[in-house]
């Protein structure tokens, strides 16, 4: 029998599936990633921990009795455009930088004034914020420059996976869109926009899609991680395509909301696009395109605030065996929509799409004595809602028409959320049974990659839908209200009003 190994290297942890074909999902394991925030603003992690984390995983399947000569193909998938830097020997030159940092703010605004912004527009097909790769390089530059003047490499999270399991330095082509390095009219490596970010052009490693075979696992990556050696390695894809492809986000019209780390929204067309406030990615199916937006924070601003200001339920979540975001849901649910006029902004690490603005900062705005913790936790969940509304606005005003919503990722588990979600949105959502994220979409994309499939939508087997979400009128006639005051609160606060 054949096995395929997918990896996710996520932002709160690192995912490992194993599928066999046609249709059997053997196990998922997982191990938590510790992230960094060192100043306000601020996103890092330790790839060497990502790495720790594959051979945990692999190690895991061999202890249940996995021969891992039997893995025909491994597919990574992870958070972009995260920053990571090699000098020449391939050590790692810091920590990771990753795609919600916002430290960049003043680069952003030097390139802006110095680049014509419709020519880069134009040729990256997406806008110059603080997502870019280019933004963070120059703030390395200024800030680190010993740092700077080592780097020989400049990849991404699965990229450098990819490297420590083959050996060989490559970029997978929706990191290289979103860094803002491809030439979107030809689908290559620019060197004028490469050269923005002031490092050699020999920094940017070979662009290669998905599903291409790049190497095999070398011997050293064998030693490591319990992999046999020679097995075929495929390059790769961004985390929020691979999950949108195990959602069944496969035609025109079709909507994901991904609740992971970050909240994602995106949109499949077979239009090239591009709009400066949102994001321009690949699908894994040729000739597509995702239209997409991707917050900055999302279950990690849920998980920070369970550690900063909810540690004190663990142990009524211990004795009821259940976690402390369950209970708070409990209390949510039974707090009215609106959150007895309690509002927040939900931009603890600056915003991304659709405000991109580095300087945006979370708020709690109409606090009174009468709120409970109930009350913050369904301030906080519907302050989501709302950003995914001003989401849907931006793509219909871009043209498209999101018709069908699939919720997919650890938060769509929760069911006040997603009614809270719906409501907001005033569309119905459809769950999903099976789909554990974005190592489904890698273990498929390593599948077609080596043959042993050959249709991008077969990995809807493993995916079966679940119950559907309804929103609730009158609830959506309040939260309109709220969608405003909303609005308001981060426009007088910031200035902005994208």
């Amino acid at each position: 029998m054949t096995y395929f190994l997918g990896l996710d290297i996520g932002t709160t942890s690192t995912i490992g599936i194993l599928v066999r074909l046609p249709d059997q999902v053997v196990d998922v394991v997982s191990c938590p990633v510790e992230f960094h925030a060192p100043h306000a603003g601020w996103a890092e992690e330790d790839p060497a921990q990502w790495w720790a984390n594959v051979g945990r995983i692999v190690r895991a399947f061999i202890d249940k009795g996995i021969d891992p000569a039997e893995i025909g193909g491994i597919g990574v998938t992870g958070m972009l455009p995260a920053v990571v830097l090699l000098d020449d020997a391939g050590a790692l030159i810091r920590r990771s930088i990753q795609q919600s940092d916002g430290r960049c703010g003043r680069e952003v605004e030097a390139m802006r004034a110095e680049i014509d912004e419709d020519w880069f527009f134009r040729k990256a097909g997406n806008g110059i914020n603080q997502q870019l790769v280019t933004a963070k390089l120059r703030w390395i530059e200024k800030h680190e420059p010993e740092n700077f003047s080592r780097i020989a490499t400049v990849f991404g999270s699965y990229d450098y996976i990819n490297f420590r399991l083959t050996g060989r330095r490559i970029v997978e082509q929706n990191w290289a869109l979103e860094a803002g390095f491809v030439d979107i009219g030809t689908h290559a490596l620019s060197d004028a926009l490469i050269a923005l970010a002031h490092i050699d052009r020999a920094a940017v490693p070979d662009l290669v899609r998905p599903d291409a075979v790049i190497g095999a696992v070398s011997a050293q990556a064998a030693r490591e991680t319990g992999l046999a050696e020679g097995t075929p390695v495929t390059g790769g894809s961004a985390d929020l395509i691979a999950s949108a492809l195990g959602a069944g986000l496969l035609e025109r019209g079709d909507v994901l909301l991904k609740f992971g780390g970050s909240v994602d929204v995106l949109v499949a067309t077979d239009e090239v696009a591009p709009d400066p406030r949102m994001y321009l990615d690949y699908h894994l199916v040729p000739g597509l395109m995702v239209p997409n937006g991707c917050m900055s924070t999302g279950g990690s601003g849920l998980n920070w605030f369970v550690k900063t200001f909810a540690s004190g339920l663990e142990p009524e979540a211990a004795r009821r065996g259940v976690s402390v975001h369950r209970l708070l849901d409990e209390m949510a649910a039974k707090t009215p929509p609106g959150a007895d006029g309690l509002l927040a902004l939900p931009y603890f690490l600056g915003e991304k799409t659709p405000i991109h603005d580095p300087d945006a900062r979370g708020m709690f705005h109409g606090i009174s004595l009468s709120h409970t913790l109930g009350h913050f936790w369904r301030a906080m969940l519907e302050a989501y809602g709302y950003a995914i509304r001003h989401h849907i606005e931006v793509l219909r005003d871009m043209g498209h028409n999101p018709l069908n919503y699939l919720v997919s990722d650890g938060g769509a588990s929760s069911v006040v959320w997603m009614q809270i979600v719906s409501d907001i949105v005033g569309e119905p959502l459809q769950s999903l049974h099976g789909h554990p994220g974005s190592c489904l979409g890698a273990a498929w994309a390593a599948a077609m990659g080596t043959g042993a499939a050959n249709d991008w939508r077969g990995v809807s087997v493993f995916v079966t839908k679940g119950a559907v979400t309804k929103p609730d009128e009158e609830n959506s006639a309040l939260y309109a209200e709220g969608y405003e005051a909303f609005r308001d609160l981060y426009a007088r606060n910031f200035g902005g009003g994208s």
